[in-house]
């Protein structure tokens, strides 16, 4: 059985461009609502972050949250995959939002 921070980066993989998920979303593909918190510090622990998209990750409410190279860093990468971004916030979220159910 995997690890916990490498089931995290297996489903970060699944993230396609232009896409987004949350930290809560990514809890409940691994079977664990309450554990959002854990996947957001898995995240920070990437190894890979080129290889596995951890930028792609957000707070349900929208709000871009914490990026091991820097919030400006995470902004600039999700714009560049045409995510819009407003006062620190993605305001199309449920738009774009990859969830629990297509992660799996």
């Amino acid at each position: 059985m995997s690890s916990f921070n490498e089931r995290v980066q297996q489903l970060l993989k699944k993230i396609p461009h232009g896409k987004l998920t949350t930290y809560k979303q990514l809890a409940i593909a691994l079977g664990n609502p309450k554990a959002a918190r854990a996947v957001g510090n898995a995240c920070r622990r990437n190894p890979y972050p080129g290889k596995v998209p951890c930028h792609r990750v957000v707070k349900s409410s929208g709000e871009i949250g914490g990026y091991a190279k820097g919030r400006a860093k995470k902004i600039a990468l999700l714009r560049s995959e045409g995510i819009i971004i407003k006062k620190g916030k993605v305001p199309n979220l449920n738009e774009i939002l990859f969830t629990a159910k297509q992660l799996r």
